[in-house]
């Protein structure tokens, strides 16, 4: 167990995200982006000065990446929208914003939306389905890819119930993926075509049921090692390329959702969280910030236009 300094960003009364997810830190910014998905809410973090901005969806959104022009690649209940973030809406209630729909799987069942979802290192968006109600526990979500054409592939990986923890090691030949369900809790690592974006060969990269907690949203650092949230455990734990946990951080959440390399130097690494429905305590649901000793990659931009 790694000693580590872990800080709440946000202040005391600042209301927590119901479920905080998708970090993506904007260096030309210096701004962390997250969202909270029930509150179909983007949030912005202007690191340096501390200012807030809050923009509001119309339905839930779950991930979202960005295009080189500043433009949001959003991952929500119904499809893949973009979406252009008035600025000036920092303070008091956020600002109503709405998105063009550029993509829609069918979705096999109702109560269904895309989960977490981040570029591959060539720019192509990457996001998975799933069925809301977890406790149905139905395999019924899948992984596509949205290219930089704006083609929405066939399903890619199916059968996810809770499809999270994607991620690509620093040179794009390997991809990560996860399934949150306590019946998975399973990491599985793919050999990755980088030319035609296709994942191959998968087989289980770690096994949570011999850890703690449940595998959430991911990150990978510089040296190629895979930093996981484990849900349920108030834990981020780090994999080696081999599959051997080295290290393992307690942080004041039960319920670390995703995390993302962040900062001037890309030393920081940021955490969104989860506010339980019952028992939560003051940090639940806030976002962490702390500094691992490594650095991580810079998130690439959606290659397409929006």
């Amino acid at each position: 167990m790694a000693n580590v300094r872990v800080e709440r960003v946000e202040a005391a009364e600042r209301m927590p995200a119901q479920v905080g997810e998708s970090p993506v830190w904007r260096a030309a910014e210096e701004a962390l982006y997250w969202v909270d998905i029930p509150a179909r809410k983007i949030m912005r973090l202007r690191v340096g000065t501390g200012e807030r901005s809050e923009w509001m969806l119309p339905e839930q959104v779950a991930c979202l990446a960005f295009d080189h022009r500043g433009t949001v690649l959003a991952g929500c209940e119904t499809g893949l929208f973009g979406v252009t973030l008035i600025e000036g809406a920092s303070g008091g209630e956020p600002a109503m914003v709405t998105g063009k729909k550029l993509a829609a799987p069918v979705f096999p069942l109702a109560g269904m939306r895309f989960n977490d979802g981040r570029c591959d290192r060539q720019g192509r968006f990457w996001s998975g389905t799933m069925v809301q109600d977890m406790a149905a526990a139905n395999p019924a979500g899948a992984l596509y890819r949205f290219d930089a054409r704006g083609v929405l592939s066939a399903p890619v990986v199916d059968a996810l119930i809770v499809q999270n923890g994607l991620a690509w090691s620093p040179d794009g030949a390997t991809m990560y993926l996860s399934d949150s369900h306590p019946s998975r809790r399973l990491i599985w690592a793919f050999d990755y075509d980088t030319e035609a974006g296709e994942p191959r060969n998968r087989r289980v990269f770690a096994d949570l049921h011999h850890y703690a907690g449940r595998p959430d949203g991911a990150a990978v650092d510089a040296d190629g090692c895979y930093w996981i949230c484990a849900n349920d455990a108030g834990l981020l734990l780090r994999f080696t390329p081999q599959g051997t946990l080295d290290r393992q951080i307690a942080v004041p959440a039960a319920k670390p959702s995703m995390c993302a390399f962040g900062g001037r130097d890309l030393d920081t690494l940021f955490v969104t969280s989860i506010r339980p429905a019952v028992g939560a305590n003051e940090h639940d649901g806030h976002l962490f910030a702390l500094r691992p000793g490594v650095s991580g990659l810079l998130e690439p931009d959606y290659a397409g236009e929006l």
